[in-house]
């Protein structure tokens, strides 16, 4: 495991050294966690979550075997969109999301097979010809987010991978803002500060909603 240095500030609060996160960083913790939760829509809108080990990590490419009869591998095709989660023993959380497609055909057995020689626990799960029902999915172009529990204040980053777009997230306090400091005072994390008009850090923002939920003039938006 890649490792950290914890070292305690004069203030408290916890830091973590030694590491610069970045996408890089992020898809080798997922690799370390090993058995990673696959999240994807059913034709109802309900979601479906499982765990999956069977992957393998080409550069920043992530690629993932199934069965083609399995729901996982039909919601899969009917739609793509997947999330995938690890946790960390340092208590963070790298979420990756984006659009899976199943490899063509003439890959599907030279990445199958190299799935196979990286955890040959999978002959036991389809020894032999039984193998030929297995399907490999990829995925290129994802946004990570990685939040961290463990630092005081805490830690939120995002990244992008290949063609994908990142969506806005967190809170913002707008112009309406009549400076009276109550979202300041009610901010688990102190990462609002002061101006005009107040500021909230998004990269140490718990977005929990507690600053919107108590500014007097409703000044404070969801992005």
């Amino acid at each position: 495991m890649l490792g950290f240095r914890r070292k305690r500030s004069a203030d408290s609060r916890i830091s973590l050294k030694g590491i610069t996160m970045d996408a890089e960083t992020c898809i080798k913790k997922l690799g370390y966690v090993g058995v990673l939760d696959f999240a994807t829509v059913d034709e109802d809108g309900a979601p479906q979550v499982r765990n999956i080990s069977a992957i393998h990590y080409e550069g920043m490419d992530i690629y993932f075997l199934t069965a083609r009869g399995k729901y996982f591998a039909r919601q899969l095709k009917r739609d793509g969109r997947v999330q995938i989660l690890g946790y960390t023993r340092y208590k963070e959380t790298i979420r990756v999301s984006g659009k899976a497609f199943e490899v063509p055909e003439d890959e599907q057995l030279k990445w199958r097979n190299i799935l196979y020689q990286e955890q040959p626990y999978l002959e036991n799960v389809y020894p032999g010809e039984t193998k030929n029902i297995d399907t490999m999915f990829c995925l290129k172009d994802y946004t990570i987010e990685c939040f961290c529990l463990s630092t005081r204040p805490i830690t939120r980053e995002y990244f992008t991978v290949g063609n994908a777009v990142l969506k806005p997230k967190g809170y913002l306090i707008t112009d309406n803002c009549i400076g009276c400091g109550t979202c300041q005072t009610v901010c688990p994390q102190d990462v609002i500060t002061e101006g005009e008009p107040y500021r909230i850090d998004p990269n140490h923002c718990l977005q929990c909603g507690n600053c919107a939920e108590n500014c007097p003039v409703e000044a404070i938006m969801r992005k």
